[in-house]
């Protein structure tokens, strides 16, 4: 699956950028119908819950599923997106 990652406000090192491609990736084994993924990581000034966002975007045959979540840490936010993004794809292969 081809993942694209881009950043706002901040240059990602190539620690996070992996770490990131290769969470989001893993999404691909729980459905056929993935064609990519976009995913925006960028800093909100709200420090009380965490300055760290990052939102995904799964594009798939029949819509997109998109999940979005603000973190202390963009692995700790990457990762939140990623299970609420598992638990959309169950319920849009239930649809089917």
């Amino acid at each position: 699956m081809n993942v694209k990652i881009q950043t706002v406000k901040f240059d990602a090192d190539q620690k996070l950028v992996a770490f990131t491609e290769e969470k989001v990736a893993k999404l691909g084994r729980f459905s056929d119908d993935l064609l990519g993924a976009e995913v925006i990581l960028k800093l909100d000034k709200d420090a009380e819950t965490g300055n760290k966002v990052a939102v995904v975007k799964l594009n798939a045959i029949g819509g997109e599923l998109i999940a979005e979540r603000q973190c202390k840490t963009f692995e700790e936010s990457v990762d939140l997106c990623v299970d609420a993004l598992k638990k959309q794809l169950e319920k849009h292969k239930a649809r089917k």
